[in-house]
């Protein structure tokens, strides 16, 4: 019995914080004519600030990722195109912001 508990204590101890609490946000990416937009949707090293920043508004620690996604990735939440015309919200790049206490 004893043995089985040293076990399983070590493989806790093993784990890494998989347990954290994490929460992916989906932000609407409009373009400020900054460049931070296209950072953060093509993923480079240029928008972890700002992903970073987003995350610390939202009383989390950190961003562990941010990309760009795609918007029928997002089921029913972005309308869709109609008449061959974007406008508002159906012409907006998305990015995913996972933030991590």
């Amino acid at each position: 019995m004893r043995v089985l508990a040293l076990s399983f204590a070590a493989v806790l101890l093993a784990t890494p914080a998989a347990f954290a609490d994490s929460r992916t946000f989906i932000v609407a990416n409009q373009a400020d004519g900054y460049g931070i937009d296209q950072c953060l949707a093509k993923g480079e090293r240029c928008g972890a600030p700002m992903a970073r920043a987003y995350c610390q508004q939202r009383a989390f620690s950190d961003a562990s990722a941010y990309r760009r996604v795609e918007p029928d990735d997002i089921t029913g939440a972005v309308p869709a195109v109609t008449g061959g015309q974007c406008s508002g919200a159906a012409c907006a790049d998305y990015v995913a912001i996972t933030c991590q206490r």
